[in-house]
């Protein structure tokens, strides 16, 4: 692809929605902030332009929504300038929140897995335990938190693993559901030429059945990870957790700091973003080595 079509086709798109969307976000902030400007300036008996509006509205200490460049500058503050040791760090609190991700995620790829093979291979599995699978989706995470909590504490289990525990009920349910597809997907005809062979069950499902659930297994993947993440967050929200990035939302919410909140946002969508890659590669070199496209 030649440099001048590279950056018609996938650059300048990409550069148009980013333009909209800090348009629209400065036209936000000024919106939104705003009514306390005039408040302030109206107290002090003070009246103000709509150039003094603005320029205010963009510096405020606790802004109704922040500006870009003060999210900017709380993220470079809060990673580059503080020790990764430090409690105000950002990659601290990150690394926390990610410690549970990861157990979370190892977990729920475990069990996802696991099930999905019982399901494919037993009749009654997929009859009785897939009904129970859909269902324990529709059960908001924001009641079960608490719950798995509450419970684990009361046995003396805290920390690292009731967070773990949240993230794996979030992220078992799409691999579970990728794995029964990709399981599936081999073609009958395939599965009669291996009959033919008088191939074992465990010869057709490392032969065949496993190798054509990868793309399934790798695209439910990413799904997973990225909600492992959400669910970590959400395990730190009911504990008052004083580290990770929930930790870092919640006292931001306590104290009215908007910008914190904002930055911590920000890092966990950079933090999925980042994870999602890492299997995104991953995905890429296990299909290259089976040769086939990803």
């Amino acid at each position: 692809m030649q440099a001048p079509s590279l950056f018609r086709d996938r650059i300048l798109p990409v550069l148009t929605v980013l333009l909209a969307i800090l348009v629209i976000w400065h036209v936000m902030v000024v919106y939104l902030n705003a009514p306390f400007v005039r408040d302030q300036a109206a107290r002090a008996g003070e009246t103000v332009t709509f150039g003094q509006v603005v320029e205010r509205t963009f510096a405020q200490d606790r802004p109704v929504l922040p500006a870009p460049h003060q999210i900017i500058a709380e993220l470079w503050d809060t990673t580059i300038n503080k020790a990764v040791t430090s409690k105000r760090s950002l990659v601290y609190h990150a690394w926390i929140t990610l410690s549970a991700t990861l157990a979370g995620f190892g977990m729920g790829t475990v069990l996802g897995i696991v099930l999905a093979i019982a399901i494919v291979h037993n009749r009654a599995m997929d009859r009785s335990l897939m009904p129970w699978v859909i269902a324990s989706q529709t059960i908001p995470i924001l009641a079960v938190a608490p719950m798995i909590i509450v419970v684990l504490n009361s046995i003396g289990v805290s920390g690292l693993m009731p967070k773990a525990l949240i993230s794996t009920y979030l992220s078992f349910f799409p691999i579970v559901v990728g794995m029964v597809k990709g399981l599936r997907s081999p073609d009958t005809q395939l599965l009669d030429l291996m009959h033919t062979y008088h191939a074992s069950p465990s010869q057709t499902f490392w032969k065949l059945r496993w190798p054509a659930s990868m793309p399934y297994l790798f695209t439910s993947l990413k799904v997973a990870i990225a909600i492992s993440l959400v669910g970590a967050i959400v395990g730190e929200l009911p504990t008052g957790a004083v580290a990770g990035l929930g930790a870092r939302l919640l006292s931001g919410s306590y104290y009215g700091q908007t910008i914190q909140i904002w930055a911590a946002l920000f890092m966990a969508a950079g933090l999925a973003a980042l994870l999602v890659s890492i299997v995104g590669i991953a995905h890429t070199r296990v299909l290259k080595r089976m040769g086939v496209k990803p």
